[in-house]
């Protein structure tokens, strides 16, 4: 499927401790949880295009514990489009979380995540140079693409 460790790598446990603590409000105002505006990540990778059909057909009905692997590792606001001319597959989602690493690594953790991502990789082929499938430690399988415009 997509999952990499990126820019969040590297942080401490003390780091992250931080981050998910309570912030400290200015005196005489009540102090309230900063929560994780997020990250918008955006992945692209190639349809094979004999599996286009059956791509969507298992896309339509993704697996829950799938689904709620994905949820628990903080991600939203999660799609996949489709380029029928080139084959590109282009994902977008949101991670809201503390630990991208770490929640990208339970993700791996899942068996059933791993189960669905052998399945999809087949149908697909990776754009990124040496990457062997989704669940590796070598390089990612879906390719990361920079953003160069947003318009909240």
């Amino acid at each position: 499927m997509l999952w990499s460790p990126t820019s969040a790598e590297g942080a401490s446990s003390s780091e992250t401790a931080r981050r998910e603590s309570v912030s400290v409000a200015p005196a005489g105002e009540p102090s309230a949880r900063q929560r994780n505006p997020g990250r918008r990540v955006a992945q692209i990778v190639k349809l094979k295009p004999e599996f286009v059909a059956k791509y969507k057909e298992v896309h339509a009905a993704v697996w829950p514990e799938v689904l709620q692997q994905i949820r628990v590792c903080n991600i939203q606001d999660y799609s996949i489009f489709h380029d029928k001319d080139s084959g590109v597959l282009f994902a977008t989602f949101k991670y809201v979380g503390y630990d991208y690493a770490g929640d990208m690594e339970r993700m791996r953790e899942n068996p059933k995540v791993r189960e669905w991502w052998a399945m999809t990789d087949g149908f697909q082929e990776s754009l990124v140079p040496g990457a062997t499938k989704s669940e590796s430690d070598g390089p990612p399988w879906w390719k990361e693409v920079e953003e160069v415009f947003y318009l909240p």
